[in-house]
């Protein structure tokens, strides 16, 4: 296995077959590098839940459309849709107490131009933020709330602002799309919602994003717990199917 890093966050990992290769050496390479690009992928997804499920559980989005035979895997795709999907930074199903740790993505088809994936270093966000504000964020927690999807699931569910990743040990700042953010535990409705479009705004600076370029037989997989990560719909041209598949949060985040 070869892993070339990529700037400013991510890492391109080679000489790597999903089908066999051994997939344990991966959740250190996600805790450091965030995302990792896997390229030169042949496989179906029978062969794609298998190697999720090396990770640990695989989780579900109710709402979201799974795909046909794999209901573990749901699809990401602007086919036959009117108007282009929307896509705000976010962290994936962070509502529930035990949200994914990873999301991977499986590219079916990958458009003529467009269609990118950005993802930003919430390692990074941490560590740039004034002392001022890092200090005041110490110990504060924020509540989230599903929007956006149908669910049977838990609505909302609280998690600490700034959390230590179970395997790396640095501090990430864990925040999510600001209409998925109900409030920060200690501060006024509206002193938390300007502080939550702060360090959103904080953490999407474009020099702290990564901008995959997809790829046929490509697939990604980041680690939640230390990025946020949206689709760039904007001038996509042809078809963009990608099957999802999530790992749920074994250890609380902190």
């Amino acid at each position: 296995m070869n892993v070339r890093p990529l700037s400013p966050l991510g890492a391109r990992v080679t000489d790597f077959d999903i089908a066999w290769s051994d997939a344990s050496v991966l959740p250190a390479v996600l805790a450091e590098h965030g995302v990792v690009v896997l390229p030169d992928q042949e496989l179906d997804d029978t062969t794609f839940v298998s190697f999720l499920a090396s990770f640990g559980q695989l989780t579900f989005t109710e709402g979201e459309t799974p795909v046909a035979g794999s209901p573990d895997l749901n699809v990401i795709s602007n086919v036959g849709r009117t108007t282009p999907p929307r896509s705000t930074f976010h962290v994936d199903t962070t509502y529930v107490p035990s949200p994914p740790a990873y999301t991977a993505l499986l590219a079916v088809t990958v458009p003529e131009a467009g269609g990118q994936t950005v993802f930003s270093n919430q390692y990074a966000a941490y560590e740039t933020l004034p002392t001022d504000v890092r200090d005041d964020l110490v110990g504060r927690t924020m509540t989230h709330r599903v929007t956006g999807v149908e669910s049977d699931q838990d609505s909302s569910a609280e998690h600490p602002l700034l959390a230590v990743h179970p395997v790396s040990g640095r501090t990430a700042l864990f925040v999510t799309a600001p209409a998925r953010c109900a409030g920060i535990s200690g501060m006024s409705e509206t002193d938390a919602a300007e502080m939550i479009q702060y360090l959103v705004d904080h953490s999407t600076v474009e020099s702290n994003l990564l901008r995959h370029v997809w790829s046929p037989g490509d697939v990604v997989m980041w680690d939640n717990r230390c990025v946020m990560h949206r689709a760039d719909h904007d001038g996509v041209v042809g078809d963009r199917v990608m099957h999802r598949g999530m790992v749920v949060e074994r250890t609380p985040l902190r």
